[in-house]
């Protein structure tokens, strides 16, 4: 702000002027040029930033939440943070076998349970929001063609070289955003399932339900992560005990504002999710939570 000349006026407006008089108003004038070049100091803020970054790495939005914190009844089997994946190995961003979701689609879920608890059945969640990097590995382990130490699990009949232009694998995908999620049904009460052993032998995930890893899911027709068109929600080969399963498990989810992705019967979306076009990094771990 420039120097305001001052003017020192008598009762009837005449200017005084002196020796003195000019002296101090130069050195008032001084003063108030630099006042006026100096910041205005800031108001302290009432209560302090959030952080955007914990230890671990980014923070999740306020509105993601813990599952089990919203309905601790739901099972949970992340096989992500496991060795028993398409992988073989625990994969990057899920420090913790957790079921992440925003509190919108874990509500949903919730509602979803209480119907399938009132018919003998329980849900079971594979996999809930998956960090960025997690499908960048993906990606990247795709493009080995050396890596297929899970491949007669989880892909028999498919070549690796087709997971990608097949649709198997992708990126980015709706896990990241935060209100999709890979489940099942089981019975209720729910058995114990056998820990999976690295090493041990591998069976076709389209093999029968008896033969195949002993997940204790109901009969879906195919495991989690089956890639296989056996593994199309509709597919007319799955019939019978099977495909009343996978059925069932659309009625309810559908009801409460899930869509399913036509070629994984186990995977869903909530419809009315708050981040549709954002896709979160923040790994699978109580400390993203806020």
């Amino acid at each position: 702000m420039p120097a305001r000349r001052r003017r020192e006026a008598g009762r009837h407006g005449r200017v005084r002027t002196g020796t003195r008089g000019a002296a101090a108003l130069a050195v008032l004038a001084t003063v108030l040029a630099a006042a006026c070049q100096r910041p205005a100091p800031r108001p302290a803020p009432s209560t302090p930033p959030a952080p955007s970054a914990g230890p671990s790495g980014p923070r999740a939005p306020a509105d993601i939440v813990d599952l089990a914190a919203v309905d601790p009844s739901v099972r949970t089997d992340i096989r992500y943070a496991t060795a028993h994946n398409f992988v073989g190995r625990p994969i990057t961003g899920y420090p913790e076998p957790l079921c992440l979701l925003t509190r919108r689609a874990a509500e949903a879920l919730h509602r979803v349970q209480t119907a399938a608890l009132a018919q003998g059945r329980s849900l079971k969640v594979y996999d809930c929001y998956r960090p960025q990097r997690a499908v960048d590995e993906f990606v990247a382990w795709a493009r080995l063609p050396g890596e297929q130490q899970m491949k007669a699990e989880f892909y028999p009949d498919e070549p690796k070289s087709r997971l990608f232009a097949d649709g198997y694998i992708g990126a980015p995908t709706a896990h990241s955003r935060g209100s999709t999620l890979d489940l099942t049904l089981v019975p209720a009460p729910t058995p114990d399932q056998p820990a999976y052993a690295p090493g041990q032998p591998l069976v076709a995930c389209t093999a029968p339900a008896g033969r195949r890893f002993p997940d204790n899911s109901v009969d879906m027709g195919t495991g989690f992560d089956c890639f296989d068109p056996r593994a199309h929600t509709a597919d007319p080969r799955v019939t019978g005990v099977a495909r009343d399963n996978r059925q069932l498990l659309k009625r309810l989810m559908t009801a409460q504002g899930f869509e399913n992705y036509p070629r994984e019967w186990w995977h869903y979306r909530y419809v009315d999710e708050p981040y549709p076009d954002t896709f979160f990094d923040f790994p699978v771990a109580r400390s993203s939570l806020r």
